[in-house]
């Protein structure tokens, strides 16, 4: 068993990184809302390159699939702590 103090340091780690990915995240946003709102999709498919398009979408899905995970697990324990269950 993992000995209270470990736990403590850990979640106080947990929240660091996840305060640090929330910055990185917005600023990921603001230059994707930059390109968005200088070019249509049209002239990005046709003069960005397509590697570079590939990746970023590649990212954007990760991260689309890790945030409908935590999306779904915190729904779910807002709805157990409604029902009284754990």
């Amino acid at each position: 068993m993992v000995p209270a103090v470990k736990k403590q340091i850990d979640v106080a780690r947990l929240q660091l990184d996840l305060r640090a990915a929330k910055v990185e995240l917005l600023s990921a946003q603001c230059a994707a809302d930059r390109v968005r709102l200088h070019y249509s999709a049209q002239d990005i498919v046709s003069h960005g390159e397509p590697e570079t398009l590939k990746r970023a979408l590649a990212s954007v899905q990760a991260l689309h699939r890790f945030f409908t995970q935590i999306e779904s697990m915190i729904r779910e324990a807002e709805e157990n702590a409604r029902n009284g269950r754990r």
